[in-house]
């Protein structure tokens, strides 16, 4: 059965780092394009990054890009959220997610950006 892990939140100060990691297992994971979801509290849950099967290619939304990298190890079935100058916006629970005949969410990890 697909299993998606997330690892890495945690508390942050405002303009520091975190890496996250989604290791996934039950599928073939390197035909698969796998995206970053967020959801704040009282906040719907939106996607934040997506890439392809093979990492050649990459979408961000606004809110992120030029501060978030995604990236991918077929080989490890990893995929990571690098994120850098983080905001208190940021604070969040981060999901990995994969569609295969139908949507596949992490447990998700907790990001808090706060001084």
């Amino acid at each position: 059965q697909v299993q998606l892990v997330e690892s890495g939140g945690g508390l942050v100060q405002p303009g520091g780092s975190l890496r996250l990691s989604c290791a996934a297992s039950g599928f073939t994971f390197s035909s698969y394009p796998m995206s970053w979801y967020r959801q704040a509290p009282g906040k719907e849950r939106e996607l934040v990054a997506s890439i392809t099967s093979g990492g050649d290619s990459t979408y961000y939304s606004a809110s992120v890009k030029g501060r978030f990298t995604m990236s991918r190890d077929n080989a490890k079935n990893t995929v990571y959220l690098q994120m850098n100058s983080l905001k208190p916006e940021d604070t969040a629970v981060y999901y990995c997610y994969v569609y295969r005949l139908r949507n596949y969410w992490g447990q998700g990890t907790q990001v808090t950006v706060s001084s």
